[in-house]
This record gives C-alpha cells, structure tokens and sequence, in this order.
C-alpha cells in the first residue's frame, strides 16, 4: 500500500470533524459553568434522529437539523435535571450517555440495514475531482460547517456581550445574578447549543462516515471530545488542534490495518494495530489524569465549572 498525502489527510479531516463539532458544543456548555459528561449520548441520539429523518424525508439537511434536534433535546433533558432539580452533574452526564445508548440502540432497530442518499457537493464536480482541490473542495458540507464554526464560537466568547455574559455566568454566577443576568437562562442555552452540536456530530457518522444504522457507531468519540476540551485548555482555536490531532492517531489505526506500515515504517509492523485503535482511548485517560493532577484542576476551567447555583434571593 502507498503512502497518499491527500487521502490520508481528508481521512483525518472525516475522522476529526464529529470530534470537533461535539467539543465546540462542550466547550460553550462548560465556559456556563456546566458540566455535561452526556456527550456520547447526544452524538448517539443525533445519528439516530439524523439517520431517520433522512430515510423519511430523502433530505439530508433537514436530517442535519433533526439531529440537532435530538442532541438539543437530550441536553434540555440534562439541563432540567441538573439545572432545575439540582442533580449531580457528573451522575446526571453519565447517566444521559446510558439512556442516549439505550433509545438509539431501540429506536435503530428499524432502520438496520437501511441506508441513505449522501449530500450533495456544494461546490462544482470538476473542484473535487482534482487531486490538488480536492484537498479543499472534496468534503462533506459538515466539515466546512465544523471548520466555520471555529472562528465564530472563538469571536463570540472574546468579543460580543453574549459571550462575556457566558463567561461572567461561568466565571461567579452569584456575581452575575446580582448583575440582573439569568443564570438558569444563559446556561440553559449553552446546554442547549452542546446538545445540538454533539447531535450534529453524531449525525455525520449515519449520514456521511457509513450512511447506514448500527448501534453504538460513534465509538467513544464522544469521551475524547470531552478529552480534547481539556486539553485545549477551554480555547476554541486550540480544540481545533487537539480534535486534529485525535483524529490522526485514529488514522494511524486505520493505516495499520491497511498494511501502511510495510515498505514505509517497517519497524511500526511489530505495533498491533490494535494498540493505534486503543491509543486515542489511551491518550484520552492521560491527558484527563495530567490535567486533575493539576492544582485547580486546570488554569483555564471556569471557576464554577460542575458546581450548583442556588440563588440567595
């Protein structure tokens, strides 16, 4: 097998984009001040709903805000239960993941085998059917979304009211309360966009990775988009890298499978290529141990990251 610069990287393009668009919603979530470990159960209740709007509708983009839809829905489902009802976050998040594994796995059942049209190209054929442009014209319309959406959820955060009000919340809620500010408002929204975000990344594994149904296809992706946060030291700029990153030892897995090693690193051929599957995992672990290591547990995490506002008055 040939070593192809340009497959490999619009590989881990597709491999990184559910990564990002998943982390970019967690990220927002988190810089309110909540914490929502249910991101694997959103990506799984947004390729559910995704996948089934698309095999009624024949219409990718209205799949597209279907997941939306059903991750949006599961996040207000946490929102309500931590937010409202002052239930733990951490148990709550976890137990969001179960249920968002549990209706997906039941709602899929019959759509099995099923499969749907792919999107259309949104720029001329010709574009992508160039080796050198295919680089920058051969991806799904999810991509370019996740890649937009990284300048804007950065612009917002450091530039517009919305995002210092965001960061106020997540920064002293009691400060902003006294402000006039609605916690309870602005962190329900956050979650709300998170939810949608991570619905819209699980949809890209049902509507453009394998445009077919099959249980738990996100794969974990949703624990290391909650690593990659972390690790990007809650900046959107830096997400973006660490999603890339994940993303490329996901590659190395695929590459190995495929024989890449051989004739082009003939010492990686003693590495099982279970051992590339199991590193992102493994990465995800070490980089959330270095971090709650850390005195504060990390310098940039909002100050009432996890923790329950009770409003003296």
């Amino acid at each position: 097998m040939g070593f192809d610069v340009i497959a490999s990287f619009m590989t881990i393009v597709g491999l990184s984009t559910p990564i990002l668009l998943a982390g970019m919603g967690e990220l927002i979530t988190e810089k309110s001040g909540v914490l929502n470990l249910g991101v694997e159960g959103m990506m799984l209740l947004g390729a559910i709903g995704g996948f089934a709007a698309a095999v009624m509708t024949g219409n990718p983009w209205i799949a597209v805000m279907a997941a939306a839809a059903a991750g949006a829905s599961g996040a207000l489902l946490f929102g309500v239960l931590v937010l409202t009802l002052n239930s733990n976050q951490t148990a709550t998040g976890l137990a969001l993941t179960i249920f968002g594994t549990g209706v997906s796995s039941l709602l899929g059942l019959s759509f099995t085998g099923r499969i749907v049209a792919p999107f259309g190209p949104i720029f001329p054929a010709s574009l992508a059917k160039d080796p050198f442009w295919q680089l920058f014209f051969g991806y799904s319309p999810i991509v370019y979304f996740a890649l937009v959406m990284v300048p804007l959820v950065a612009w917002f955060l450091a530039s517009t009211r919305g995002g210092l009000i965001l960061r106020a919340v997540g920064e002293n809620d009691h400060s902003a309360h006294s402000l006039g500010y609605s916690v309870m408002g602005v962190r329900f929204a956050a979650v709300a966009f998170g939810g949608a975000m991570a619905g819209i990344g699980g949809a890209y594994f049902s509507l453009v990775i394998t445009p077919m149904w099959a249980e738990k296809m996100t794969a974990g992706r949703g624990w290391i988009a909650l690593a990659v946060v972390v690790f990007a030291g809650w900046k959107a700029g830096r997400l973006l890298v660490g999603a890339y990153l994940f993303g490329a030892l996901m590659w190395l897995e695929l590459f190995a499978k495929a024989g890449g090693f051989n004739g082009f690193l003939p010492v990686m051929q003693v590495v099982p290529s279970q051992f590339w599957a199991a590193m992102p995992f493994l990465m995800t672990v070490i980089v959330l141990a270095i971090i709650s290591s850390r005195k504060g547990g990390g310098g940039n995490a909002p100050a009432c990251l996890g923790k329950p506002f009770l409003p003296s008055n």
